[in-house]
């Protein structure tokens, strides 16, 4: 089947005129300078073991949910579905847990319900099976995104290990995963875990962070560059968790976007989008200032005049 002209025509016509639709904006420059979301994208994350990649994730989720109306599907093999909602009701309070009423527990729950779904972990899974549950949600419950956390945590199919090998299994992995994204429009986001030997490299002397592991690159995912190649946008999520001042800072490095026409743009190398999380792990802050709105409570609302 050859491709439609009329539809190549078209898109390369919105792109030289500047009428493509650009990814959605979360209205921070901050983040939308560098990451937007967008429909149908691929996205690969990275970053070495015990760093928060997760946490930040489901912040950003969170974000897309609350500004942008995203609903999301999350396989996270990794913590325990009680972790992620509580996480996301800490993210929603900016308090922690034991500091949250009844009242606001059960608001908060209601929420995340409408807005989050979670995949039962206790179930082993191959990527093709996610991409059969996905599927079956999507035209359940139309949601905009979905995360497999991560990637290494899913089984071999062992028909397709005795076919392909463990290099073309990957690479048919991501093929399969990335044609869902485009079929059924949704962004996906794929969690990944960089190779051992990567956590062997440190800045060198001189540096910021001299003598603390390196952000990983691309080509140090686990299972190597097939990823990247793959991914519309590829990001790493880097923490100096040994480093005496920095360790509550998570570091986002946008290493691929491969549509700029759409927004968004790599980062500098050693200028990420800086994360600083609150006190008690309840949320971020870019600039000092707090990137999700707190809530606003009921007795205060007759205060302002909402409804």
């Amino acid at each position: 089947m050859l491709v439609d002209l009329t539809k190549v025509k078209d898109k390369l016509n919105k792109i030289r005129t500047g009428e493509i639709t650009e990814g959605k904006k979360i209205g921070i420059p901050d983040i939308d300078n560098y990451i937007r979301f967008k429909e149908g994208n691929f996205n690969v994350i990275l970053g070495h073991a015990n760093v928060g990649k997760t946490t930040v994730i489901l912040y950003l989720m969170l974000l897309y949910a609350k500004r942008l109306n995203i609903r999301w599907l999350v396989f996270s093999s990794e913590n325990e579905p009680h972790s992620i909602y509580r996480k996301l009701v800490e993210f929603l309070e900016q308090k922690p847990i034991t500091q949250v009423t009844e009242k606001q527990f059960d608001t908060q729950m209601d929420y995340i319900n409408d807005y989050f779904k979670v995949i039962d972990n206790n179930n082993l899974y191959t990527y093709r099976h996610i991409i059969e549950l996905a599927t079956s949600y999507k035209k359940a419950w139309n949601y905009g995104g979905l995360l497999i956390d991560p990637y290494n945590s899913l089984i071999k199919d062992p028909e397709i290990m005795k076919s392909l090998g463990g290099h073309e299994y990957d690479y048919q992995a991501t093929t399969e995963i990335r044609k869902f994204c485009k079929t059924y429009n949704v962004s996906t986001w794929l969690n990944t875990h960089a190779n051992t030997a990567a956590l062997r490299m440190k800045h060198p002397m001189g540096h910021e962070y001299a003598g603390h592991p390196i952000p990983p690159m691309a080509s140090d995912v686990e299972g190597g560059g097939k990823f990247v190649n793959r991914a519309d946008d590829f990001m790493v999520i880097h923490r100096y968790i040994q480093h005496p001042a920095d360790w509550t800072q998570s570091h986002i490095h946008v290493r691929k976007v491969k549509e700029i026409e759409t927004g968004g743009k790599p980062t500098s190398m050693d200028d990420p989008i800086r994360f600083q999380s609150i006190a008690g792990n309840v949320g971020f802050q870019i600039n000092g200032n707090v990137i999700l709105e707190k809530p606003i409570r009921e007795e205060f609302k007759k205060v302002i005049n909402l409804k």
